[in-house]
């Protein structure tokens, strides 16, 4: 590992002393914290490596701030999440800014009010883990096929019961 590599904090491996952290950075050599002491080690020659993975962007032609957002996206997408926005856009337009009210049988309690756009929110998201759900059972090596069909009924009886919320939905895409 060249001197260059190093920054004060770093946390590196040596083939001896274990784990350590380095303290101060000289012309060749670095000051490093291990468990049995203060170091001094040269880098290149001591197998010194970094303890922890490193990245390097060189060339870059984007603000770095893009490239994350570029990259949490593809991740959401990957993972099958939404963003909230995203499924708020999914709300059938009569439905935004609406409210959903529940008043218990015991008027000594509290009447509890839920925006349309949270509650439909976590709605999709039982879809959404719905949906990982069944294709995981899908993919799943060990189970039967007599096995995996039941477990598809119970999900497709989840699916009934929320039928009850289809019209919230802007498009029938969406529905359950």
């Amino acid at each position: 590992m060249k001197i260059e590599a190093l920054h004060i904090g770093m946390r590196v491996r040596h083939p001896q002393y274990g784990l350590g952290v380095v303290k101060t950075i000289s012309e060749g050599t670095a000051d490093i914290q291990f468990n049995d002491g203060n170091h001094t080690v040269a880098p290149e020659p001591s197998g010194l490596e970094p303890a922890e993975p490193q990245a390097a962007v060189r060339g870059l032609d984007m603000p770095l701030s893009e490239l994350v957002q570029q990259i949490v996206d593809a991740t959401i997408h990957k993972l099958g999440l939404e963003k909230p926005e995203s499924v708020v856009d999914q709300l059938g337009l009569r439905w935004h800014k609406g409210k959903m009210v529940l008043h218990p049988a015991d008027a000594a309690l509290q009447t509890k009010e839920v925006p349309l756009e949270i509650f439909f929110h976590k709605l999709v998201g039982v879809r959404n883990q719905l949906r990982v759900l069944e294709q995981k059972i899908n993919a799943h090596p060990t189970l039967t096929d007599g096995e995996k069909v039941e477990m598809q009924q119970y999900i497709t009886r989840c699916y009934g019961s929320l039928t009850t919320f289809n019209l919230l939905f802007k498009e029938k895409e969406g529905q359950f």
